[in-house]
């Protein structure tokens, strides 16, 4: 069963807000709180909204950073590593989620930089949590998957 759902920009954040960063009932609402707040995934509160192989990654990123080196992942994956203005991305933030099952895909728009990217969010609903396994860029040449950090 596919399921397009549309999540207004600005409204979505304030609604999504108060949330936890681990529990979430939509695939969006586990999506958001990387846009409310920018660096999230680097975060150790933020881990536990991962699986394989986005989490191996992430803490391939933490091991090098525990050595005092900045890491392999840019710290603006979320927002498609461009330089961004939280406030622009606030307001013109839209998730469009389609869910199969236990898979669902999120799309994130907003603009940064004068364009408007767009980022996908793979996720797995585990245990009835939708955790993220995968965050791709939908116009550069990269997903946090494919991240050799070694």
């Amino acid at each position: 069963m596919m399921r397009p759902v549309v999540v207004p920009g600005l409204a979505a954040l304030l609604l999504g807000a108060g949330q936890s960063f681990v529990l979430a009932g939509e695939p969006s609402e586990a999506v958001r709180p990387f846009y409310l707040h920018p660096g999230l995934e680097l975060e150790p509160e933020g881990r536990a909204s991962f699986i394989d192989p986005a989490r191996r990654v992430l803490e391939q990123n933490d091991l090098i950073r525990q050595t005092g080196e900045e890491g392999c992942l840019d710290p603006a994956l979320p927002f498609d590593d461009t330089e961004f203005e939280p406030a622009e991305v606030a307001g013109t933030l839209d998730l469009r989620e389609v869910v199969t099952g236990e898979l669902a895909t999120v799309v994130a728009s907003f603009r940064a930089e004068g364009e408007t990217r767009r980022v996908q969010w793979q996720l797995r609903n585990v245990g009835g949590v939708w955790k993220i396994s995968d965050i791709i860029s939908m116009s550069k040449d990269w997903a946090l998957s494919r991240f050799q950090c070694e």
